[in-house]
């Protein structure tokens, strides 16, 4: 008998069910009632106070299009984990895997999710993960599931706010999750026609986004739309050391960098500038149809990982083949965008601004 504990932690995202299906479906279909799958509540913190249940074959039912996670998540900080307290926790979740007697933990998350996890494999517990993020961050696979999703939504933010922006003739400030990254401003300010994209990975210069707002309205265009990634920062603020950084932003008396920057333009332009920042909307929902497909692929992989009893990996797509990469390479990094990449090129190419002089 063959026991498998399934938890998803970090953020939700869309995918998440699709893929605990792909997992569970795959393993019983390989294994059959040679299979225990247990459903590990909210995350790491189930695992740590023991919160978890025998699933059955019908849970996995049903779910492939609905959003969210049938587990619940929640966030433990891996720093958390390395102090004294944070010891305590390890060894309760290392306690509660041997009391369920598991062959194999499936972890679902980011960042985060990662380090732990290879923490708990370093520890001697036998993981597999899939990679799980709005964000698109995670280094060591070229896609998250999540992503696609997440995509079509903030696209179809920028989309609506067309119509107002060109009614009233304003400026809007659309405020795009990515956490530290822009993988998700850059693609849907490009798929949603922004005209100016503000990235972590290119700080920007105030002077040249008012530069080019006001050749904007030289050339009659009414409005102008703007994509911000959550994390953009400015050429000023890229100078800085990490705790200047992180000073400054806690002096921040702006609610986000959205309401700041157009605070700053609105000193510089005499314009109408709305904010708008969707959050959580872009989390929510169910899966787009890539994700869906996508999220299932990547689950039926883990799944033969399990049976391989191939552990410590992360399921990746790479050349558009799902392959294992072992955790240690994975955990800790950040996968940003290049300055080289080609939607950034394209971008550029039809005169999208990314705040910068280039």
């Amino acid at each position: 008998m063959k026991k498998i504990g399934i938890l998803t932690s970090g953020g939700d995202c869309q995918g998440l069910n699709a893929a605990i299906r792909g997992v569970a479906k795959a393993l019983y279909v390989e294994l059959g009632p040679e299979v225990e799958i247990y459903g590990i509540q909210d995350g790491y913190r189930g695992l740590i106070e023991g919160n978890y249940r025998l699933m059955k074959s019908a849970d996995f039912s049903g779910i492939l299009t609905l959003g969210g996670t049938i587990l619940g998540t929640s966030r433990q900080p891996y720093k958390q984990l390395l102090t004294d307290e944070g010891r305590a926790k390890v060894e309760a979740m290392k306690a509660n895997y041997k009391k369920m007697k598991l062959d194999c933990l499936v972890i679902l998350g980011g960042n985060g999710t990662h380090k732990t996890a290879n923490l708990l494999s370093q520890e001697g517990l036998n993981v597999i993960t899939l990679p799980k993020t709005i964000d698109n961050d995670l280094w060591g696979t070229e896609m998250t599931f999540g992503f696609y999703s997440a995509l079509e939504l903030a696209t179809e933010v920028i989309d609506c706010i067309h119509t107002t922006a060109t009614s009233h003739g304003r400026v809007f400030i659309v405020e795009i999750m990515g956490h530290k990254v822009g993988w998700l401003p850059l693609f849907a300010g490009v798929a949603g026609g922004a005209d100016i994209i503000l990235l972590p990975e290119i700080p920007y210069d105030l002077d040249c986004i008012v530069q080019t707002l006001e050749q904007r309205d030289k050339s009659g265009k009414r409005f102008s739309i703007l994509a911000v990634a959550e994390g953009a920062l400015s050429v000023q603020e890229a100078k800085m050391s990490k705790k200047e950084f992180k000073k400054a932003r806690a002096d921040l008396t702006d609610p986000a960098i959205s309401y700041r920057i157009a605070r700053e333009i609105g000193q510089k332009m005499d314009r109408e500038i709305r904010v708008v920042v969707p959050g959580h909307f872009q989390r929510g929902g169910g899966p787009c149809t890539y994700d869906r497909a996508f999220a299932t692929r990547l689950g039926t992989a883990a799944a033969r990982l399990i049976t391989d009893r191939n552990y410590g990996n992360m399921v990746a797509l790479r050349n558009e083949q799902i392959v294992p990469v072992p955790l240690s390479e994975v955990a800790g990094k950040l996968k940003t965008v290049p300055l080289d990449h080609g939607m950034i090129r394209s971008a550029r190419d039809i005169g999208i601004s990314f705040g910068d002089r280039t």
